[in-house]
């Protein structure tokens, strides 16, 4: 069934793509911060809000399973408004321990054809410090949002591999506190070597150093992967995953997959969107008939069907960015009220912690 487009398409989406990709996602970051320092915006915003879905996992509680994917608020500036808008949960991010740049520009492409996005952004984003600052005052100030936050942490870049552990240690200690959740990141395909700590090795390495700075109470902490992995990297991620007693898995980052982008439109980077939607849905399935550990299922998410297709899958939760892009608040709610209607849920799922 062809779907109407919403305000969101026909009037604001125009006036964003208009301008270049970055231009036009600070300029939405900018408005949502300056909303989020104002009750009477908040209250605007809240008009987007779907009816609640409870859903409870990693011992939190999630007003709904849609929530915001890491990358499209890195630095946090805007919790009180996404959450406003609706979402179950808002992950920000990628935060690495010392402020960086990211890769020069341009370094955002759209592909509406393909309802697409390239991305080689290389984790531009202002520190740990930074960001802690800003988090403790968005604290002090009352404003801080009544869903969870999770937290996903990088590698810098001019940190060699050998020093990845205290890298991620270090921004894990100065951020832990305002997270719900931590997410690490060790699947971008935009900071060169970071896939490489997705080995077995590695990986347990870093999960294992993590933990021993986790204290007396931990936070849920999540991996998220790559959708390039073949079938025997996916099974030795997972073996490790539930060694190390890891709460829940994020499948998937961007793909260097181009196969679906036409020659004459490509771009170094990484790729979301639509193009995703097929390979995202498949690993999530393949870790839910692997493993009992809880799946976040992101990528290629723009309608109630996708949302729909990455539940019965096996997902618990679902994270938006690239859908939302062009879609905005309205994806958010059609997803909602198919999961109201019950033709869409969460499938429940055990796992010790």
């Amino acid at each position: 069934m062809k779907r109407a487009p919403g305000n969101y398409e026909l009037l604001v989406r125009p006036l964003l793509f208009s301008l270049d990709a970055e231009s036009a996602h600070h300029l939405t970051i900018g408005l949502l911060d300056r909303a989020s320092r104002f009750h009477v915006a908040l209250r605007g915003l809240r008009i987007f809000q779907p009816t609640p879905k409870p859903v409870s996992l990693f011992g939190l509680n999630f007003p709904n399973p849609a929530g915001l994917a890491a990358g499209l608020d890195k630095n946090g500036v805007a919790l009180p408004a996404w959450a406003a808008l609706g979402f179950g949960f808002i992950e920000i991010g990628t935060v690495t321990a010392k402020a960086q740049r990211g890769n020069p520009k341009p370094r955002i492409f759209r592909l509406p054809g393909q309802q697409a996005l390239i991305n080689r952004l290389g984790f531009n984003n202002d520190g740990a410090d930074a960001i802690a600052q800003r988090l403790a005052g968005v604290r002090k100030s009352g404003r801080w949002p009544a869903v969870p936050v999770g937290i996903n942490i990088g590698k810098s870049r001019v940190t060699p591999l050998e020093e990845a552990t205290d890298d991620y240690l270090y921004s894990f200690r100065v951020l832990r506190d305002f997270a719900d959740y931590i997410t690490l990141n060790v699947s971008s395909p935009n900071t060169p070597g970071l896939r490489e700590l997705q080995e077995p090795g590695r990986l347990s390495e870093l999960l294992s150093a993590i933990a021993s700075q986790a204290g007396t109470a931990p936070k849920p902490l999540m991996v998220k992967i790559s959708p390039d992995l073949s079938g025997a990297e996916l099974k030795a991620i997972l073996a490790v995953c539930e060694a190390r007693c890891v709460s829940g898995i994020i499948a998937t980052n961007t793909t260097l997959d181009h196969s679906a982008i036409p020659q004459q439109l490509d771009q170094t980077g990484g790729l979301s969107g639509a193009p995703l939607r097929e390979k995202s849905t498949a690993l999530v399935r393949e870790i839910a008939a692997r493993s009992t550990i809880p799946v976040i299922a992101s990528g290629g998410i723009f309608d109630a069907d996708s949302a729909q297709e990455k539940f019965q899958a096996g997902a618990q939760l679902i994270q938006l960015y690239t859908g939302f892009v062009y879609r905005g608040p309205q994806l958010l709610s059609e997803i909602m009220q198919v999961i109201q209607s019950g033709a869409a849920a969460p499938q429940s799922k055990t796992q010790s912690f």
